[in-house]
């Protein structure tokens, strides 16, 4: 499994760009995340056509994957790019990535796979590493508003694991880019639409506005999120969880070194729980060799 393994981990450092992007567009939470899906549109179609013409149509069963997951996922993007100008860029990629527990109990109610003793071991210090992470308790921690990018951050995280789950088993049955293009198109409608509700839709963005979102659309929606729709039906769950955390990593490090942000000494503590505790309790991961599937 090197093939996925190394794929998963590509397209996990490629969504770490996001955050920063974001930020530097200055765009509103609905801005940038209905204009990031609309940009990726027409090379994802591109992509995804050689796929129709070998494959065909995908499955009846398949399509309910695609509708879902992109609803979810524009959630998941209106939420997050809230949560990242209140809590800062790395920290809210942190917690979105609570997915690392989340996606696991998914798996253990829907496909009844068992979940070991040590993730409900692990639990409580892991939600300990999220609320030092979104610097609750921090006069100096980064963003304009903590607590409330938490709340964000969370409910991102609920809408992130069930787009995630949906990803991943639309793919186990092939036509992997197909139904990821019906997620991005399905996301492009209900994030505009979410935008115009939250009163945060831009319909005159500025060059800026547009560029990075453009590089966002760029660096995950093509390239990123594509790398882990087609490689994460091809690994057992846990192994897929947290290789996506090297996203979080990746975003810490780009926030401190291009947005100057300074988390505080407990954030770092908050993101090394999350890290030390994803890794204990999907230790078993590696010598699972079925496939994960449901």
């Amino acid at each position: 499994m090197a093939g996925p393994r190394w794929g998963q981990a590509a397209g996990a450092l490629a969504l770490s760009v996001s955050p920063v992007c974001i930020d530097l567009s200055d765009a509103d939470a609905g801005t940038a995340s209905a204009y990031r899906c609309p940009l990726a549109v027409p090379a994802l179609v591109l992509l995804a056509l050689p796929e129709y013409r070998r494959e065909g149509r995908p499955p009846r069963r398949q399509v309910p994957y695609g509708l879902a997951g992109g609803a979810l996922f524009a959630g998941d993007m209106l939420l997050w790019a809230k949560a990242i100008t209140e809590v800062g860029a790395g920290p809210s990629t942190v917690l979105v990535n609570v997915q690392v527990v989340l996606v696991p109990f998914l798996a253990w109610v829907v496909d009844h796979q068992r979940v070991p003793c040590r993730f409900l071991l692990w639990l409580p210090v892991l939600l300990e590493g999220v609320v030092l992470t979104g610097g609750l308790f921090e006069k100096g921690a980064s963003g304009s508003d903590p607590t409330a990018g938490t709340v964000h951050a969370v409910l991102a995280a609920l809408s992130y694991s069930g787009f995630l789950f949906l990803l991943r088993r639309g793919g186990l049955e092939g036509h992997v880019r197909t139904t990821y293009a019906l997620v991005i198109c399905v996301s492009t409608v209900v994030s505009a639409l979410g935008g115009a509700v939250w009163g945060t839709l831009d319909l005159a963005p500025s060059w800026r506005t547009l560029g990075w979102p453009a590089v966002v659309a760029l660096s995950s929606q093509i390239v990123g999120w594509l790398l882990v729709a087609v490689n994460s039906p091809r690994l057992p769950s846990h192994i897929g969880v947290v290789l996506l955390l090297l996203t979080p990593v990746g975003a810490l490090a780009l926030g401190a070194f291009v947005l100057g942000e300074r988390p505080t000494p407990a954030q770092w503590l908050g993101c090394g729980l999350i890290m030390l505790s994803a890794y204990v309790t999907t230790g078993g991961a590696p010598g699972n060799r079925d496939g994960g599937g449901p």
